[in-house]
């Protein structure tokens, strides 16, 4: 097929062909080591660590404290309830920081528990960011600063209050006694006295966050929070003891997934529309496993190189993979929607093998820690201004061998799903922002839709 007066390139084999009915490369081995297994009734170890615990390398500790109730260690499984990846030192606080002001972050949760705990990072600073005050509480109303009666809670780290965060560095707080319900809003408020240098920020919330002059951490009312704010500061993920979710769902993409383009406010990215349907089919008896879905998008992120700065704004996905998915609590399962920012960064340079290779290779990384990758098509983009038909056609031959199925674990078409049926190399009408790139609200739901809730069952391959 041509597309644009190109002459179509030759069909290609699969990178790892395999068995008819089986995507992924590892169907061969599989039958293998099931044989095996029923000869000798080994047990094949899979990579989940027997705790449920991943990226924590040393167990949180209870606050205590007046204000900050302790109660013993109850059941449970520790999953990420929300993050945000680090993306950069917010413009404008590079002397500074935020010195002498609160910060109350606004996030929803997908899972709900009896404790909770957070990451706070200063990636981005050039000095020991001081934090002497922090607090955690259940968010009276999304649109305003006010706590939820009964649910304020201050933080502490390592018993202290205070906690010096290093340059570079994240801490995580002690677990503190919270009910945090699933799909609701929570306050996370920080206070820091003295300039750190940049503060380390996630751009794109679609949420309005607040800022008061002072210390307000533990302001109930919100009275004090006069200013607000559309990014994330400092805080980068928020854990919770939880008795309704089994494991943490990471979702590891670009702005299509950090939802730059859908409503403020709203909660329209299509991860927390996956994170809505799951929860409904579980609720409606579906055998579904019953997981967080955490976002961890940055606008503008590729496969195969950094933003600029060092270290780097914007960090390639394999070099924050550790941090950005192996660092929160007991992830399952991997969803990679990347790509396209590598054929828009290089329209008529792009190479498709680079690309397949590392997205390959990120699947590889996932399974040496038992986890299941499920990757994405890329979208149509016609009609945005880095559109190019030798970028189209590296779409294209990139598509063909995610469906072949030797790339990731399982796939989701989202290119299928949103592109129109008469000008496949564009968005369907109603699903298109307006810039021939991004979603618009209908196009983010859309591609919840067409997400195979069946996909998130199982494990990685086994491995011998």
């Amino acid at each position: 097929m041509t597309r644009d007066g190109d002459t179509a390139a030759p069909p290609r084999a699969p990178r790892h062909p395999a068995p008819q009915g089986r995507p992924g490369r590892h169907a061969a081995l599989l039958a293998a080591m099931l044989a095996a297994v029923l000869a000798v009734s080994a047990v094949i170890f899979v990579g989940v660590s027997a705790d449920g615990l991943r990226g924590r390398t040393t167990p949180a500790r209870d606050g205590g404290g007046a204000g900050n109730p302790v109660s013993p260690a109850s059941a449970g499984t520790w999953v990420t309830a929300w993050a945000a990846s680090p993306g950069g030192g917010e413009p404008g606080t590079e002397t500074a920081g935020l010195a002498g002001r609160s910060v109350r972050n606004v996030v929803r949760t997908t899972a709900g528990g009896s404790r909770a705990r957070v990451t706070l990072s200063n990636l981005y600073g050039r000095a020991p960011l001081t934090l002497t005050h922090a607090s955690i509480a259940v968010s009276a109303d999304p649109d305003t600063a006010a706590a939820l009666a009964g649910t304020m809670r201050p933080l502490t780290f390592a018993g202290n209050p205070s906690v010096v965060v290093p340059a570079g560095g994240q801490v995580v707080s002690d677990a503190v006694s919270v009910l945090i319900p699933r799909d609701a809003h929570v306050l996370i408020s920080v206070y820091s006295p003295a300039p750190s240098g940049p503060v380390t920020y996630h751009k794109h919330a679609r949420q309005i966050s607040w800022v008061a002059e002072g210390e307000h951490t533990r302001d109930t009312t919100g009275a004090a929070y006069g200013g607000q704010s559309t990014v994330w500061r400092y805080v980068t993920a928020l854990d919770v003891l939880s008795d309704d979710s089994e494991g943490t769902v990471v979702v590891l993409g670009d702005s299509l997934t950090d939802g730059i383009s859908a409503t403020m406010g709203a909660d329209a990215r299509w991860p927390d529309v996956l994170s809505d349907r799951l929860r409904t089919a579980l609720a409606s008896g579906r055998d579904l496993p019953r997981y967080s879905v955490v976002n961890a998008g940055i606008s503008g992120n590729r496969v195969l190189a950094d933003g600029p700065g060092r270290p780097p704004r914007n960090p390639s996905a394999p070099r924050r993979f550790d941090r950005d998915v192996l660092g929160h609590a007991n992830v399952r399962v991997v969803v990679v929607v990347l790509g396209i920012n590598d054929i828009l960064r290089a329209p008529d340079t792009a190479d498709p093998e680079r690309i397949l290779d590392g997205l390959t290779a990120l699947t590889e990384r996932a399974h040496a820690r038992g986890l299941k990758v499920v990757g994405a098509t890329l979208m149509p983009y016609r009609g945005h201004h880095g559109y190019t038909p030798y970028g189209e056609d590296v779409r294209q031959r990139v598509n063909a061998e995610i469906r072949d199925g030797g790339v990731f674990d399982e796939v989701v078409d989202f290119d299928e799903a949103v592109r129109d049926a008469y000008d496949p190399r564009r968005f369907r009408a109603g699903y298109d922002s307006g810039d021939g790139l991004h979603p618009s609200d209908a196009g983010y739901a859309r591609m919840a839709e067409s997400f195979e809730l069946k996909a998130l069952k199982g494990g990685a391959p086994a491995r011998l």
